[in-house]
């Protein structure tokens, strides 16, 4: 029984494990420990992917953990963005000489928390893999500890991300009383014939702080401070595996347990989407900061991906996982050219640094524009696609003028990547940037392959197809 049960959950158990032991190697391996530690960290993550994607289906702890397609799926994409994140951080941290040994062991921490986020099948042990995901995240955003910026924006997310968690708690209480179990296929069966007020007081204070992890409006306000001030490849990490732990537990929580209120949670869920792809649309266009851009375009991402779980449709559903999917590469990929704005020695942030930069470094720029491109959700590239199948979803869930304003705002979102495109292309050149790293290019260059999603769509499609059906009793 128990060997059952370890077995179910190795995934976890050797990432927490490898963690513990990095923490003991840079402890006793100082001061060559960030480098060692690094590696390793990497090295781990790879070994916990082929884990993940060998692990069966199985419940394990009483149906409290459970894998499934749908786990693996995500866990994956998690995963690498996280590994991603870690790769890129090299050059900065040791140009700012903040390159502590702790930085990778908090984020695999953080990540374990994550894995265990999309795992959960009940309450408790939702909250259990969220507050070891933000605990370890706030370490990391204030990991620069000589900064102002940094600090604050730990303070901030300590602070909201401690409000949100209240609101998540009491949420989760009052559907356990109204519905006696924690058990997400329990609170199904529960109110299955009658959802109650009370009940639905219930989900929306759950929703309320699980919004706050995916950055929906109006539980926005952390991001692009947050983003800004914290260094920039803790901000790419931020951008990147924890959006999409939070929409995994979003969709896993909706669908499973309240199937039967679809009526009362869609509505929350509309307002969230149209919200959050209006603010991140219109309020990017004055910014000048690229990491505050990048805040609020995430926050427009955030609500494109929740029209397709506002479907409530395995559909709706799929289409969400490969929004995730396609959006994970191309935000990497953006990060790694924010990363390489280097002169002097000195990491630069402004959008005007981007000036000219398609002759100064032409590769970059042409990537750097493809990757803006399918932010906007240009044709043919991957954001195009990622779209179009969150807005197909709701049309066939009879959303029409759901899909016709994600529509009109990514219109008006398009203007700021564009703005972007014409600063590289079409304005007098600055001073020349320093050269990527090889780990830059790396990313880059794998970041740049996603964009040719057109070519390989049965790579995401099948295994999201198969992730989003595991989550209905049928599929």
């Amino acid at each position: 029984m128990y060997a059952s049960q370890i077995a179910t959950a190795l995934p976890e158990i050797v990432l927490v494990l490898g963690a513990i032991a990095l923490l003991l190697i840079g402890v006793f391996s100082a001061p060559r420990a960030y480098g060692l530690v690094t590696s390793l960290s990497v090295a781990l993550l790879a070994v916990v992917i082929v884990l993940v994607a060998m692990s069966p289906d199985a419940k394990a702890f009483s149906g409290s953990f459970t894998v499934d397609a749908f786990s693996r799926f995500t866990k994956i994409m998690v995963l690498i963005g996280a590994g991603a994140a870690i790769l890129m951080s090299n050059d900065y941290l040791k140009a700012k000489g903040i390159e502590k040994f702790e930085y990778p062991v908090m984020i695999l921490l953080a990540v374990t928390g994550m894995m265990m986020m999309l795992s959960a099948n009940d309450l408790i042990a939702l909250y259990i893999g969220l507050e070891l995901q933000s605990l370890a995240l706030y370490v990391v955003a204030a990991i620069h500890r000589d900064d102002l910026k940094s600090t604050e924006a730990g303070l901030k997310y300590f602070i909201l991300g401690a409000l949100s968690s209240g609101m998540l708690l009491y949420g989760a209480s009052l559907i356990y009383g109204f519905s006696g179990t924690i058990s997400f296929t329990g609170i199904a069966a529960a109110v299955k014939d009658h959802v109650g007020l009370g009940l639905i007081f219930g989900i929306v204070f759950l929703l309320a702080g699980l919004a706050f992890k995916i950055s929906a409006v109006p539980f926005h306000m952390w991001t692009p401070d947050v983003y800004e001030g914290a260094p920039t490849p803790v901000t790419t990490l931020f951008a990147g595996a924890p959006k999409i732990a939070a929409m995994g537990l979003l969709v896993r929580v909706i669908i499973t347990s309240f199937p039967s209120a679809l009526a009362q949670w869609q509505q929350i869920v509309v307002f969230l989407a149209i919200a959050s792809m209006a603010l991140g649309s219109f309020a990017a266009i004055g910014q000048n900061n690229i990491k505050r851009l990048m805040a609020y375009s995430s926050i427009g991402h955030m609500g494109f991906a929740l029209v397709g779980l506002a479907a409530g449709t395995v559909e709706g559903v799929q289409g969400v996982l490969i929004y995730l999917a396609l959006y994970l590469g191309t935000v990497m990929g953006s990060f790694a050219c924010i990363l390489s704005m280097r002169r002097d020695g000195t990491y630069v942030e402004s959008i005007t640094d981007l000036s000219g930069l398609s002759s100064t470094h032409p590769v970059r720029a042409y990537v750097l524009a493809a990757l803006m491109f399918s932010l906007a959700g240009i044709p043919p590239l991957s954001g195009f696609w990622g779209k179009w199948y969150v807005f197909v979803a709701a049309v066939h869930a009879n959303l029409y003028w759901l899909a016709v304003l994600g529509v009109l705002t990514s219109v008006v979102g398009a203007f700021y990547y564009l703005r972007i495109v014409k600063l590289m292309f079409f304005d007098a050149p600055s001073q020349s940037l320093e050269p990527m790293s090889g780990a830059m290019r790396a990313v880059l260059f794998v970041s740049a392959v996603t964009l040719a999603y057109i070519l390989y769509p049965a790579l995401i499609n099948g295994p999201a197809a198969s992730a989003a059906a595991s989550l209905w009793p049928a599929g």
